[in-house]
């Protein structure tokens, strides 16, 4: 009966919840994911899932037919259970696109249980998540035939005085999850470890500086050793946190065969995004392994390659779009992506709501 209910299933029929709707000066994913999922050739219905009432896409009416505020991911397994039942006994929920690193391990560990009650999702495994530790990226990249600037972990000022004294400045100071800032002395480098670890915790991640092209490449792995698509873009302009502003598509068959590395050892499942630097001599680093969609993750849609779409399709089984073209050439390299930011002037109605009923 499962079977005929899936083979006669269409996307237009489901109802998919995207987090990560944060859409700031450091955006989070949801909005691009959600952008992609309504320009799909069937487009589900799309709910919004946010953490504070505050966040933009609560109120960008275009992109999502409902909104739902939600418990912290440092909740226990069981309020999220609770609130997403909820929401799917209210409005319907059949899949869930989580888009933070830091609420991932909790839709890890509640996969199975949410399956049991209908809501899906197409995440990596424990183990898997467990690789794109930033702490850990030196022990992994050579089997995917990379290489990471030298990292050292801190968790103290002492110990970052001895990190920055033996990699000499400039350095990266990174936080465990989000954030790395460029700092030139022991006073910056100081001050952006305690500004880190205040919002993030420890360990604290100094790296010395790669100089090269940075390049970002973002695909979803089919949790067999292979992939549903990739798209490789060099970035051109940047904010002082690193984050894409304009870039441009490309065809970099050393990156590729890199990412499908990965994909072959990790068996990953499920959304990622590469951020590498390739210096002239042809050595590309690995900077970080993100374990989800990035924040350009409509660049990819843009240009024809709509994973948002094929991760849900995946994840129901669904008849796939045509994906016979090889990698290389399934999109056009040039293609421009340039950010721009937007202001709504909205009355305040939608907000009290959001504070006082937690959804809209």
């Amino acid at each position: 009966m499962m079977d005929l209910v899936m083979k006669n299933l269409v996307m237009k029929d489901l109802t998919i919840a995207v987090t990560g709707i944060n859409s700031i000066d450091n955006p989070g994913p949801g909005t691009g994911v959600a952008r992609s999922l309504r320009e799909a050739d069937s487009s589900p219905r799309i709910v919004g899932l946010a953490y504070d009432a505050t966040e933009p896409g609560l109120y960008m009416d275009w992109l999502f037919d409902r909104r739902y505020m939600m418990p912290y991911p440092s909740s226990e397994p069981e309020v999220l259970i609770e609130r997403l039942q909820q929401i799917q006994q209210q409005f319907g929920l059949d899949c869930v696109i989580p888009n933070f690193d830091v609420e991932l391990p909790l839709y890890i560990q509640c996969a199975k249980e949410l399956e049991s009650i209908g809501i899906r999702t197409y995440l990596p495994t424990k183990a898997q998540f467990a690789l794109r530790n930033k702490a850990k990226l030196a022990e992994v990249a050579p089997s995917f035939g990379l290489t990471t600037p030298k990292t050292i972990t801190v968790t103290s000022v002492k110990e970052l005085q001895e990190a920055t004294a033996e990699l000499g400045f400039p350095v990266m100071v990174k936080g465990p999850y989000y954030k790395a800032y460029r700092a030139l002395s022991q006073t910056e480098a100081a001050s952006r470890f305690h500004q880190l670890a205040a919002e993030w915790g420890f360990p604290i991640l100094v790296q010395e500086i790669a100089h090269g092209i940075e390049l970002n490449l973002v695909g979803v792995g089919d949790g067999k050793g292979s992939h549903l698509g990739l798209v490789a873009i060099k970035k051109m302009g940047v904010t002082e946190l690193g984050k894409i502003w304009s870039g441009l598509t490309i065809h970099h068959p050393a990156l590729i065969n890199a990412a499908e590395a990965f994909l072959r050892e990790s068996q990953w499942r499920g959304a990622f995004e590469l951020e590498c630097i390739a210096d002239r001599d042809g050595t590309i680093y690995l900077i970080e392994i993100n374990p989800r969609f990035p924040a350009w993750t409509y660049f990819a849609t843009g240009v024809g390659i709509n994973l948002p779409e094929r991760l849900v399709q995946a994840a129901f089984g669904l008849p796939m779009v045509d994906l016979s073209q090889p990698p290389l050439t399934a999109y056009e390299p040039g293609k421009l992506f340039m950010r721009y930011t937007y202001e709504m002037v909205l009355d305040s109605a939608p907000l009290q709501t959001l504070v006082t009923q937690g959804e809209r």
